[in-house]
């Protein structure tokens, strides 16, 4: 990962009260930064720029934050983005991850927040490569996830999960080592207005403990964080 004081940021949003509090608050923090405030102006800024990442309002005018991610990844552009979206369903961010974004930001959103998910996507980027999020096999050890046909081995052995664990899996191994709280996996595997609470996080990463033989006293993938979360260890990689 770059040094924070070198890394080029472009941050694309059409509301002026984001770009006008956002941008300087990343300056301070220690980044250089540059503002569009649409689609063609970011792709303009993307060439002329050079970001190391960027930071992608989904909703605009002219062209969206979707088809800019899109336009960019088929043209084999693979600077890092994140999604600044509004809390939808989590189908929706599902498929964007897919088409290639590294991570996604709900708004509103607290700017520290962004902060962390901008460290842990630069930290875990692979430069000129897509996101591990756009892989359709990962791997970790003796585990192989395939997200296509919704099915986890070890080794040969197929790994018998329901959906939700399925689900809290691929999202754990698409953000190897990094903390995960309950909350944000509730929202990306439940969904943001759905009626359950983050007991039901943890009763799924017990199912998946489980199932992959992994201990939570000496854990090989999925360690708890106190009172935090929970963090994918093990290197993953995309699998042919």
């Amino acid at each position: 990962m770059p040094m924070q004081d070198s890394v080029r940021v472009l941050l694309v949003d059409d509301e002026p009260g984001i770009t006008g509090n956002l941008a300087p608050f990343l300056t301070r923090s220690g980044y250089r930064v540059a503002v569009a405030a649409d689609g063609e102006e970011a792709l303009r800024r993307v060439a002329a720029f050079g970001p190391d990442l960027i930071i992608l309002d989904v909703l605009m005018p002219v062209v969206d934050g979707r088809e800019v991610l899109r336009r960019l990844r088929q043209a084999g552009n693979w600077t890092p983005i994140i999604l600044l979206t509004q809390v939808g369903e989590s189908a929706e961010r599902a498929i964007a991850l897919e088409e290639g974004a590294d991570d996604y930001l709900n708004k509103p959103f607290d700017p520290q927040e962004l902060i962390a998910r901008m460290h842990a996507v630069l930290r875990r980027a692979r430069p000129g490569q897509p996101p591990l999020a756009a892989a359709w096999r990962l791997g970790c050890r003796e585990l192989t996830l395939d997200r296509r046909a919704h099915r986890a081995y070890l080794g040969s052995s197929e790994v018998i999960l329901t959906p939700k664990a399925l689900a809290l899996l691929e999202y754990l191994m698409t953000h190897p080592d990094e903390l995960v709280t309950r909350e944000r996996l509730l929202d990306f595997v439940w969904g943001w207005d759905y009626p359950v609470g983050t007991r039901t996080v943890d009763t799924r990463v017990a199912e998946l403990r489980r199932a992959l033989g992994d201990d939570a006293a000496s854990p090989r993938f999925i360690d708890t964080v106190l009172g935090q979360g929970y963090r994918f260890l093990g290197p993953v990689e995309a699998v042919p």
